[in-house]
């Protein structure tokens, strides 16, 4: 069992932590976060229009991810010791950084400060690295419309303001795994390999971690 009560499963579009997320909480009975984008109404106009439609979306991803964050995880439940989440509050400040303008940046930046002080923070964060090639061809095999039309170059930006982010999280822990060439949907033995990951105690900080070697400690 996980020593850790709030395990966040992080990664780029399509990289498969929705996938992982939720079948790890079913197989140690913690209780699932989910992000919920699918009923978003400006999700469709953004990627139809990035420019318009950029900043409402961002606003309302921050405003529904602190209304479930705040409701679920805060909320103690008894049957449901450990809590997995497949998204870290932070990912608001990440998206909202490649996604608005310099102005927008700064006023987003001034709201998130406000709520994000008021909110849990993870005790582990698991983030699966893949590169864009892999991330397209997940992202085309998983079929939705709207998102069909991601370019490369927009995953790299995000990619790139991810790693930014764990630069400066010095008392977090973060596990950073290369998932470029494992299949932990389709082989048990990887997956029961990552799942194990999250049974190991690590200090504070970045760890780049695999499966086949002991863990990698690095926070610079």
């Amino acid at each position: 069992m996980s020593p850790y009560k709030y395990i966040c499963i992080e990664g780029n579009i399509g990289a498969g932590k929705t996938t992982f997320a939720s079948r790890y909480s079913e197989e140690i009975n913690a209780r699932l976060i989910l992000e919920e984008f699918a009923d978003n109404p400006f999700l469709p106009k953004f990627y139809q229009d990035s420019k318009r439609y950029s900043f409402p979306l961002e606003l309302s991803f921050m405003a529904e991810r602190y209304r479930q964050l705040k409701n679920e995880v805060e909320n103690q439940d008894l049957f449901y010791p450990i809590t997995v989440s497949d998204y870290v509050f932070y990912k608001c400040l990440i998206f909202a950084s490649v996604n608005l303008e310099e102005d927008e940046v700064k006023l987003y930046k001034s709201l998130f400060q406000i709520i994000y002080q008021n909110l849990p923070t993870p005790d582990i964060i698991l983030y699966f690295s893949c590169s864009t090639e892999k991330l397209l061809q997940n992202i085309k095999k998983r079929g939705r419309s709207y998102e069909q039309n991601i370019k490369a170059s927009y995953l790299d930006a995000v990619n790139n303001m991810y790693f930014e982010f764990f630069k400066h999280q010095e008392k977090s822990r973060i596990l950073i795994l290369d998932t470029n060439e494992i299949d932990f949907v389709n082989d048990i033995e990887v997956y029961a390999k990552i799942k194990n990951l999250l049974n190991q105690p690590y200090e504070l900080g970045l760890h780049y971690v695999s499966l086949e070697k002991s863990v990698n400690h690095n926070s610079n």
